[in-house]
């Protein structure tokens, strides 16, 4: 039975950058690279602008060689850095909530006057 499959997404440590590529240890056996082409769809100047020496990434394998353990990998159209999801503060204008509690009441009898034109437009 194999271990990796092609397409799979599994999870790798950097363990270089250069310019044509990273390449990223899998396992104890495994290691593969991600050449340039397949960092981005836009243009790559420099592969260390997208990974660090060091950096867990998760990378999508697109063949293997099972004789050498090496892969073939790409970064394209997956997400490969597990991003925790952070909340941005409301922060609060130099006017505070001023602004909207003084324009609330124009834009509920805005609204209310549109409802009635609808209503009044069905009716007839």
């Amino acid at each position: 039975m194999k271990k990796y499959e092609k397409g799979d997404v599994i999870k790798g440590k950097v363990s270089g950058v250069e310019p044509y590529g990273i390449f990223v240890q899998i396992d104890e056996y495994y290691s593969g690279l991600i050449h340039i082409s397949e960092v981005s769809d836009k243009f790559v100047r420099n592969p260390s602008n997208y990974a660090t020496l060091g950096e867990t990434i998760n990378v999508k394998i697109l063949d293997i060689n099972e004789n050498k353990h090496q892969m073939k990998l790409s970064i394209k159209n997956i997400s490969y850095r597990d991003l925790p999801y952070r909340r941005k503060p409301i922060t609060e204008t130099k006017s505070g909530f001023k602004t909207l509690a003084y324009r609330l009441p124009n834009w509920i009898e805005e609204n209310l006057k549109n409802a009635k034109k609808e209503i009044n437009s069905i009716d007839k």
